[in-house]
């Protein structure tokens, strides 16, 4: 099971807080990882585009389930098939 932790991070020169479980965390990681960019900046964008009634930890967590689901649709169907 994965615990929620409370994380800071300066976005535009402020500081907030998000609370994500590690496993959002992670994958946060390694998509910032991948994209050639820091957290800060990829937390930073993800901020900009949400909506005034979306929380930030909210959406952390709706923006990696839509990567993970952006990925799933572009692998090959048999690497996907579940038992």
């Amino acid at each position: 099971m994965s615990t929620v932790r409370k994380r800071s991070v300066s976005i535009g020169g402020h500081r907030t807080s998000y609370s994500i479980e590690d496993a959002f965390q992670a994958e946060l990681n390694a998509i910032a990882e991948t994209r050639g960019i820091s957290l800060a900046a990829l937390i930073a964008e993800i901020d900009a585009e949400r909506d005034s009634e979306t929380n930030l930890s909210s959406a952390l967590r709706l923006f990696v389930l839509n990567e993970l689901k952006r990925a799933r649709q572009l692998a090959p169907k048999n690497i996907l098939q579940f038992q």
